[in-house]
């Protein structure tokens, strides 16, 4: 396992990924040389042949680390604080801070119902135009899906308002050294 980030790592083994930004799933060769820009939430963000592409932690064999799938902490606390802890794992790809602290979640509203709780989430995207989106919310809905009690959720991707810096963190801000 090569534990230097500057330095090339060769696939271990054919990876399925999505090319960042526009999304576009492709298959990565085994024995192709990449080099991780970005680890977070589980996932690598790769260059590849002068590509960025995304490849997600269930398929972090092929890259020679344990699948982080299994190394994920049990949320603990209320309903509420688990979900948006679930919510702070997820990373855009090519951004190294989190979903919440980039203000990309505009609404969570949690249900009781006969089955268990369910979980709506809007939830926008630095720009509109971005096909990592539907990567995103996917990774959103199976994080927050894995919490126990939660039946059901549904993410929706939404335009309005228009997101701006204005709503990142002030931690967000600083990471990104925009104060």
């Amino acid at each position: 396992m090569n534990q230097n980030p500057s330095e090339p790592i060769r696939l271990l083994r054919d990876v399925d990924a999505y090319i960042v930004p526009s999304g576009d799933e492709v298959r990565l060769l085994a024995g192709n040389l990449v080099r991780i820009t970005q680890a977070l939430g589980g996932n690598y963000t790769v260059l590849i042949n002068g590509n960025m592409v995304q490849i997600t932690s269930e398929n972090a064999d092929a890259l020679g680390f344990e699948s982080n799938t299994e190394n994920i902490e049990t949320p603990s606390g209320d309903i509420e604080q688990q979900i948006w802890d679930q919510l702070k794992t997820c990373y855009d790809p090519e951004i190294p801070v989190n979903i919440v602290e980039l203000g990309l979640i505009y609404d969570l509203r949690i249900e009781e119902n006969k089955e268990g709780k369910s979980v709506e989430i809007k939830m926008t995207l630095t720009a509109p135009g971005c096909g990592m989106g539907p990567v995103i919310a996917d990774e959103v809905d199976r994080k927050v899906n894995g919490i126990d009690g939660i039946e059901n959720v549904s993410v929706e991707l939404v335009w309005e308002p228009m997101w701006s810096r204005d709503m990142m963190s002030e931690e967000a801000q600083l990471e990104l050294g925009m104060l």
